[in-house]
């Protein structure tokens, strides 16, 4: 947020409820309301996607530097937590539904500008052209001595884009990983203006409800041709149905693997932050996990609404916490009040 849009809407059903993308998709859908729901794909490419495959990290406006700041903040967090961590093996897990490269830019700049020394494994392996396997993310980098006479791990922070990313594109049956390449063969140049404005300025209207949206009239004979170009998108996209390309299923699949192996191990901690817990798929992966009773999760909520809405989601589990506060709990917030370092007031 301040980077790219949210999936919150200003429209609301009936009972007054604000929809996201998510949930007024779902009932599109369910309604057979494919043109709208085609039309509302279109506004999430256009205000979400692209976006993302267009942001140039080294010439950040004040507001999306903030951002960036924020998710270096974070790093730096996540990597004191490893330093005071009695395990030989140092490391952490990031598990993302996010699309874009805000940490992997962030962690260019600790390492290239502070001089820190750890390991970003975005499980890719390569020279020129780096290739993504789930088996890389179980290997692990340390340092030794002229003479082997000792060795020091080197932290590892796993980065796990368990909804894709727009720095990955299909090769053959391997999923490869290019973080300077352009996007431009992947961008989708069948969307007219016109009737995507005009959904986009109902949904975004807080005056808006339900009717409002199903009673657009709009002609779109572009249905097919954009379907067929966002199929070839490497994204989970933000609805209950998933890739639609085998090569990010199955990728997609061993990533929520990966996810319950470790909530499995002993004496993990899950934090979440800016999740909402409506892929289904995460959602009952991690309560099935929640019988490992030395797992503890903590939930941050935006504000106490939502956090009303995660204890009821979370209501049987004794090892669950959600947090908010008066005011919305943003990025800022959290790094300085939530998860921050040992000794300041409120911290995790």
């Amino acid at each position: 947020m301040g980077l790219l849009p949210t999936l919150a809407l200003g429209v609301k059903d009936e009972g007054g409820n604000t929809f996201t993308i998510e949930t007024l998709s779902t009932r599109l859908k369910d309604e057979e309301k494919l043109e709208v729901d085609t039309l509302l794909f279109m506004h999430y490419y256009k205000m979400c996607i692209e976006p993302a495959m267009e942001i140039d990290f080294d010439n950040l406006g004040p507001e999306q530097q903030t951002v960036l700041d924020n998710y270096i903040s974070f790093l730096r967090t996540v990597l004191y937590c490893m330093s005071r961590s009695q395990s030989s093996i140092k490391n952490s897990n990031i598990f993302t539904t996010n699309y874009d490269g805000c940490i992997v830019h962030a962690a260019d700049r600790l390492i290239y500008q502070d001089k820190m020394n750890f390991v970003l494994n975005d499980g890719a392996r390569g020279f020129r052209k780096r290739y993504l396997h789930a088996r890389n993310f179980n290997s692990f980098t340390y340092e030794t001595g002229i003479f082997n006479q000792h060795k020091t791990d080197i932290p590892q922070i796993n980065l796990i884009n368990l909804h894709g990313s727009v720095y990955w594109k299909k090769r053959a049956d391997r999923i490869q990983i290019d973080y300077l390449a352009s996007a431009e063969d992947m961008k989708i140049s069948v969307i007219k203006d016109s009737p995507v404005d005009a959904l986009s300025e109902i949904i975004d209207d807080d005056s808006k409800v339900y009717l409002d949206v199903v009673g657009l009239q709009a002609d779109i004979t572009e249905i097919e041709p954009f379907w067929d170009a966002y199929k070839k998108l490497p994204i989970v996209n933000p609805t209950k149905w998933k890739f639609y390309e085998t090569v990010f299923e199955e990728h997609y699949y061993q990533m929520l693997r990966l996810l319950s192996y470790e909530l499995e191990k002993q004496n993990t901690v899950l934090i979440t932050f800016g999740f909402s817990f409506s892929d289904e798929h995460i959602l009952h992966l991690v309560q099935r996990s929640l019988s490992n009773p030395t797992l503890q999760l903590y939930v941050c909520c935006f504000n106490e609404s939502e956090k009303n809405a995660m204890e009821a989601r979370f209501s049987e589990y004794s090892n669950v916490v959600c947090i908010a506060f008066d005011e919305d709990l943003d990025f800022t917030k959290f790094n300085s009040e939530v998860f921050t370092p040992a000794g300041t007031s409120g911290a995790i």
